[in-house]
Order: C-alpha cells, then structure tokens, then sequence
C-alpha cells in the first residue's frame, strides 16, 4: 500500500482543508494509506479512512494573507517557526512516505517557506525518493510578481509533478500562471474535487433565494448588500430568502419578512439543487458545489488589490455565462439587484455542458501510474 503524506494549510476561510479532506479520503478508499497533516485552526472533517495529524496551529493575521500569526493573534517568532518545522520534518521521516503532496506550494503559501523548502529538501534527498507533487486549484493568485512567478518555476523542479483540480475547457491555470510554459510538461489536469455525497431528497429550500459565503471570513459585504435589498419579491417571486451566516450565529431564526437566518447547514447541497437562486462567494468549494447542484447563481468574489483568485474564477464563468457576478469590492443593493435580474433572465447552470467533477478519482488514478 502506498503511502502518501499530504501537508495543507487554511489561513482564512477552511476552503483549502475541505478539499484536502475529499481528496484525501477518496485516495484511502482508493488504496492509498493518506496521512493529512495540517497547519491551520483546527476544524471538525470527514476523513473516511485517512489519517491526521495537526502542526501547530497558524492562521493569517488579517484579510490580507500577507502575514501570518498565532490562533491568538500573536506574530510568529523564529522559535516557533524551528519548532513547527522540526516536528513537520520528524513527522515525514518517521512516515517516510511513497508520495509527498504539498497543497499550493511552490504556486502559493511561499509564507511557509520555513518548513516547505526543508521539507521538500528532505524529500529530494531521501532514497527511495517519494513523488514530490504540488496539489494545486483551478487558479492561482494573478498579482504574482514576474520575481514571483520565477521563484515558484525554480522551485517547481524539484517536483515531479502538478496535479490542477479543474477542468482546463472551463479555466486554463494559463489564465492565471504567467509560468505555464515553463511547467505544462509536468502539469495534469484532474477534474474538479467535489464531494460525492448527494443531495437528501425532499423539497427543503424549494424555490429559495440561498445567500451563502461558505467557510470564508470575508463574507460581510455581501450579505449586508443582500439584506438591504428593497423589493426582493419583484426579483425572485414569492421566494424565501435564507442566509447561512455562519457561526456567528447559533441557531435559526425568522424575522417578520419571512427571511430565515442560520447557521451553516450539513445539507447546503439540498438547499442548493432546490434554490431558486444562489447568492455567494466565488471560493473553490462553493463553485464545485454550484456547478454541481445550482440552477441559477450570483457570484460575489472576495477581491482585494492582492487577492485575485476569487475574481478570475467568478469572471470566467460569468464570460460563458453560466453566472452572474459583483465583485465583492464593489457590491451594494444596487449592483446586486441588477446582477440577479441578469441570473433570472439568463439560461440555467443545468443547460450548459456538465464540467468534469470526477478530481478525486483521477488524482488517485494519475499518482498510480506515476508510482513504480
């Protein structure tokens, strides 16, 4: 049984561990022993039969990303920075795993460049030598400087491969790589990365609007823009709108204009398929989730000068026009009213060619042909 040794790390929202999460346990069900070792706060996951192993825990001291600190707010010190990084490095040779995925590095995470690059050195001299393999989505950060872009082509060879969770007749990662030239020789394309369970039957959510912003942290502008909204009943009749706002609220209530507010639900995926419309961030998780179930959607992407993933995944589909989108910078009653009644008049998710959702399996499939 092959043995493969997959660091993650979520700095804001918990996208990036969910998907670990699916993939994860898709290879372990696929024959693999997985060990997910991750660096961010921890958070209550689905493992199927991987195995877990939790750093100390990081997370990134503002919405910037730019700098990383303690769950507590605290500044990394050099210390701390040795210590995580020795205990990463026993951890991988006491495992010494078949198969070494690092999730985003070298094309992002470069924050953690005082554990990665030791860890892939170690890697790269450990005999037998384990596939070294980047785990990366759909899209990248585009702001990368030309320096930056060049660093992450250094870097990328000691890798023996980049596996894309997306689907290139969707999004090409040239779209967001100035690199892709350099590294399209070891890249392959998976599919997207989503969660095979379906949706419950029943009409839960049937006919709703759904304003949803996933896992994320940054999701306040768009429900403020949402709720403000005057006149809904014209854009979507006789619709119940339902937020799903998170843990900051704990359990659910109805206010007197029939809207529901609640925390996340385990069958978001219900509500999804039976919604009229969804409301929500344009994150990785929440795209696969609307691809697969939605009929109609409104993208609100998280952008800032810096952070341009969330953009450049809503931009491309709304181009195709699978979706409406407002950024999420420039959202207000306004913009978002007009971008629904686009989505209501538009054609439906469900009448445009299914994309490929089947990254899991294939990203299984591809690191057995590459294993001797």
């Amino acid at each position: 049984m092959s043995r493969v040794f997959f660091h993650v790390q979520h700095l804001l929202g918990i996208g990036h561990v969910r998907r670990a999460a699916v993939l994860a346990r898709t290879l372990a069900a696929l024959g693999f022993d997985v060990l997910l070792v991750s660096g961010g706060m921890p958070v209550k996951l689905d493992l199927g039969g991987a195995r877990f192993h939790q750093l100390p825990p990081v997370r990134a001291r503002d919405a910037g990303l730019r700098e990383l600190s303690r769950i507590d707010g605290r500044p990394l010190d050099e210390a701390f920075k040795a210590e995580r990084a020795h205990a990463l490095l026993a951890l991988f040779r006491a495992e010494q795993p078949d198969v070494l995925i690092t999730e985003q590095f070298p094309f992002g995470r470069t924050q953690l460049r005082f554990e990665l690059l030791p860890l892939i050195d170690a890697a790269r001299r450990r005999r037998p030598k384990p596939l070294i393999v980047s785990s990366v989505r759909d899209v990248v950060r585009r702001t990368m400087s030309s320096q930056r872009v060049k660093e992450a082509i250094e870097l990328f060879a000691d890798f023996d491969l980049v596996l894309i969770h997306g689907d290139p007749n969707l999004i090409g990662f040239e779209r967001s790589f100035a690199g892709w030239d350099a590294i399209r020789s070891r890249a392959a394309y998976t599919g997207y990365i989503a969660d095979a369970s379906a949706p419950v039957a029943g009409t839960l959510g049937k006919g709703e609007v759904i304003v949803s912003a996933g896992g994320g942290a940054v999701g306040g502008s768009l429900f403020k823009a949402a709720d403000d909204l005057a006149d809904r009943d014209a854009l979507v009749p006789d619709a119940v709108w339902r937020f799903l706002v998170g843990p900051t609220v704990d359990r659910p209530s109805v206010r007197a204009d029939g809207t529901v507010i609640e925390p996340l639900r385990d069958d978001f995926t219900t509500l999804l398929r039976n919604a009229a419309l969804s409301i929500s961030q344009a994150g990785y998780n929440t795209v696969v989730e609307m691809l697969c179930h939605a009929d109609r959607a409104v993208l609100v992407p998280f952008r800032t000068e810096r952070e341009t993933e969330q953009m450049d995944r809503a931009q491309a589909l709304a181009e195709r026009g699978l979706v409406a989108c407002v950024p999420g910078d420039e959202v207000s009653p306004a913009s978002l009213r007009a971008a629904i009644e686009r989505a209501m008049r538009g054609p439906s998710i469900r009448s445009f060619p299914p994309c490929d959702l089947d990254g899991a399996a294939a990203t299984a499939t591809l690191l057995q042909q590459r294993l001797p």
